[in-house]
């Protein structure tokens, strides 16, 4: 079984910066691709951001050139560093991770919900 564990959310004014942090844990043999999805009030899930195992990323147009996806390979740790923060950005936050485990399986973790709120 794999377990990805998000921490980072909270409220933050129209402007500020903050940083999510996910860590897959249990039966991995290797992660692809991680990224990042947001729901906000009324709207569907999205995708935000992600990271490729080799290092490649993209994003949805509205975040472009505030956030910022890496990964720590050595901590199977995806972030997502959000700066210049709008209200539009108010949304529950999910990570995954395309994970390979020791079973040969492989699946799509994700994370528990994240609520990041953006005062305006």
């Amino acid at each position: 079984q794999v377990q990805l564990l998000g921490s980072g959310g909270g409220l933050v004014q129209a402007g500020g910066s903050l940083r999510l942090s996910c860590a897959a844990s249990g039966s991995i043999f290797s992660i692809n691709a991680m990224g990042w999805h947001r729901q906000a009030p009324g709207k569907q899930r999205e995708l935000v951001a992600e990271v490729t195992s080799a290092g490649s990323t993209n994003y949805v147009g509205s975040v472009k050139g505030r956030f910022t996806i890496s990964r720590d390979n050595a901590k199977n740790t995806v972030y997502l560093q959000m700066n210049s923060l709008k209200p539009e950005d108010t949304a529950v936050y999910y990570c995954n991770a395309d994970v390979v485990e020791f079973t040969g399986w492989r699946r799509t973790s994700w994370g528990q919900g994240i609520q990041v709120t953006v005062a305006s």
